[in-house]
């Protein structure tokens, strides 16, 4: 299927909207769906109601830190740290993408507050925690490290992902046809099962013998008839079922042997008779 990932993108918004840009334009490129803030850069509690029903639809959740903490909540975390935690608290892989020097940041994108410095500081730390962590100082190389970072953790921890509803109906489809071909082979090997195995039993091109009485005028002489199985069906397999009980079909029997053995003695003139067991033995 032709599965497209939508990731979130976390950041401060004012110091970070030239790499938020450029990183939206990436995952673009690479057939991810990018989804984030661009619209409602303030943030309040209803709006963070909404962030976070959209974090739910998300496959990834890439955090970007930079120099600011941003803005803050009654509990004093800001919104930024509160959509990593809840990325974090319901189990969608997070990416972080941490400035290695913050204070090598511009006057203008950096804390000057020491308490919200203190907790950049703080959410810097939690966030090194997470599985995927890389640390950047060149904005220009942020768009290549995300790349290359989301390529190899959608391929190692492959998410639910979107498709189109045509490509998810065949796919059903497809899945639907599976089990059934599952399910027909169960079947076949249950009637194998339970199909009992008869041994010693002859092949169709395996030879028969047939002994008889040959009567040509006084002479009277013990002589066998050789036929394969598969012969002896062929004359005899016809007639099965139009006959309705067992006297009669030991009368034809005897009588399409009979000729069996005219055929394969082409010179005899007398008659052949076949021994009464062996109707026996070949109706069973």
């Amino acid at each position: 299927m032709d599965k497209r990932y939508q990731v979130f993108v976390s950041s401060t918004y004012t110091d970070l909207k030239d790499e938020r840009r450029a990183i939206i334009q990436t995952l673009i490129e690479i057939d991810c769906i990018p989804a984030g803030m661009e619209l409602f850069p303030a943030a309040d509690e209803e709006q963070f109601k909404f962030i976070k029903r959209i974090v739910d639809d998300c496959d990834y959740y890439i955090l970007i830190i930079g120099g600011r903490y941003g803005s803050t909540t009654a509990d004093g975390l800001s919104y930024t740290e509160r959509e990593y935690d809840y990325a974090r608290e319901i189990g969608i892989n997070v990416l972080s993408f941490i400035h290695e020097n913050p204070g090598m940041i511009e006057f203008d994108k950096s804390e000057i507050d020491p308490a919200l410095r203190s907790r950049l500081n703080a959410f810097r730390e939690k966030a090194k925690t997470g599985s995927v962590v890389k640390l950047w100082t060149d904005a220009k190389d942020l768009p290549g490290l995300v790349a290359i970072s989301l390529l190899k953790t959608i391929k190692t921890h492959p998410a639910v992902g979107w498709v189109r509803a045509n490509q998810l109906a065949n796919v059903e489809a497809l899945t639907e046809l599976n089990e059934l071909r599952k399910r027909n082979q169960e079947l076949e090997n249950q009637i194998a099962d339970a199909t009992p195995a008869i041994e010693n039993i002859a092949g169709l091109e395996d030879s028969v013998e047939l002994s008889g009485t040959y009567i040509e005028n006084q002479y009277t002489a013990e002589e066998k008839l050789w036929l394969r199985w598969s012969e002896l069906f062929a004359a005899v397999g016809p007639h099965v079922l139009s006959q309705p009980n067992n006297v009669l079909m030991e009368t034809h029997f005897k009588a399409v042997v009979k000729e069996l053995f005219r055929g394969k003695n082409k010179n005899c003139k007398g008659n052949w008779f076949v021994r009464d067991q062996y109707f026996q033995t070949v109706k069973i």
